[in-house]
């Protein structure tokens, strides 16, 4: 574990870990907001490509807004005015009337405690007290992080609570698989899903869901970014693409997603436990610190694995919602292909 000469919000030093594997393949993280750095991918001809957008430094972290490579929840998504009608519950806004990413200090803003590390397996562990953001009941969290020899990074969840409270956990990292991380619109894109979400301009549901059939959100066959950007009102509203899709049923050891870079050098496969994948093209990305500078909007791409905007409040209740006592397992992985 390596520490920081800076300080975090708490005062106290910011730690990073590293993962390797026998193929060369590097991650880094640190325990604030169990932050994704660095997904170093070795190509065919030796050299590492990196594959995440990165702030650079850890403190640079805290003087952006866009969530790069933070674990977030309680509830990672949506909830509209912050209220879940279920429990007549009222949790910290922090988008306008409307709660983004678990609140203003949710867990994207929080040290976790790593437990431990081995060369290739990283553990963090998070406990969120009852009225944390104001949501109810003690949650406490196992985050395990696996490399594999293969280039496949694995995160695995395990939550339980004392009281009901909805729980969706994800990464918010943004990829760029290119070389030269320039615009992620070159990019091709394959999803797993007939489903989408339209939403208004503030992300929140805006009728049911629609099919994707003969629209600019059918991905279920490989086609740029670029292709149908912008080509209809759902994404004018939104300034790109940044909506829920719904996952198609299917067996899990087959991909949800599949990004490949535009020199077709590096491909990604995303696994997911999760019934949704927020597709989110950086619409707002401008001024964001990276290690060069700042990026521009449209540099990276978040794919979040979860449930979509404002699923706590869905009629009946969705499967989000986490009772007392209850277990519960999320997972997702990211396999990495060099070209």
């Amino acid at each position: 574990m390596l520490t920081s000469t800076f300080l975090a919000p708490d005062g106290q030093p910011f730690n990073c870990a590293e993962l390797r594997n026998t193929q060369g393949m590097v991650v880094r993280f640190m325990d604030w907001g169990a932050t994704w750095l660095s997904a170093q991918v070795p190509q065919a001809d030796g050299r590492l490509r990196e594959a995440l957008l990165s702030c650079g430094s850890p403190e640079r972290y805290l003087q952006q807004s866009a969530y790069l490579g933070a674990t977030v929840g309680r509830y990672a998504n949506r909830i509209r005015n912050a209220y879940l009608s279920l429990i007549d519950c009222q949790v910290v806004a922090n988008q306008g009337p409307h709660q983004l990413h678990g609140g203003p200090e949710g867990l994207s803003h929080r040290r976790w405690q790593q437990v431990s590390q081995t060369e290739n397996t990283l553990v963090y562990h998070l406990h969120s007290a009852d009225g944390d953001q104001g949501f109810p009941g003690n949650l406490d969290i196992e985050l395990t992080i696996t490399l594999s020899d293969d280039n496949r990074l694995d995160f695995c969840f395990i939550a339980q609570t004392d009281a009901l409270t909805p729980l969706s956990l994800t990464n918010h990292a943004y990829f760029n698989l290119d070389g030269q991380q320039g615009d992620i619109r070159a990019h091709s894109l394959r999803l797993q899903s007939s489903y989408f979400q339209p939403v208004d301009a503030n992300g929140l549901p805006d009728g049911d869901c629609l099919p994707v059939t003969e629209t600019a959100f059918d991905f279920r066959s490989p086609k740029t970014l670029a292709q149908d950007f912008l080509a209809d009102r759902f994404q004018q509203l939104t300034g790109g693409y940044d909506h829920a899709f719904v996952l198609n049923p299917q067996d899990s050891e087959q991909p949800v997603a599949t990004l490949t870079s535009a020199d077709g050098q590096l491909q990604m496969n995303l696994f997911s436990s999760e019934p949704a994948l927020q597709l989110y093209t950086g619409n707002y990305l401008d001024g964001t610190p990276s290690p060069q500078g700042e990026y521009q909007n449209y540099q990276g791409i978040a794919l979040e694995p979860g449930y979509r905007p404002d699923s706590p409040n869905d009629t009946p209740p969705a499967g989000c919602w986490l009772p007392a006592g209850e277990v519960r397992r999320i997972s997702f992985g990211y396999h990495f292909i060099s070209g």
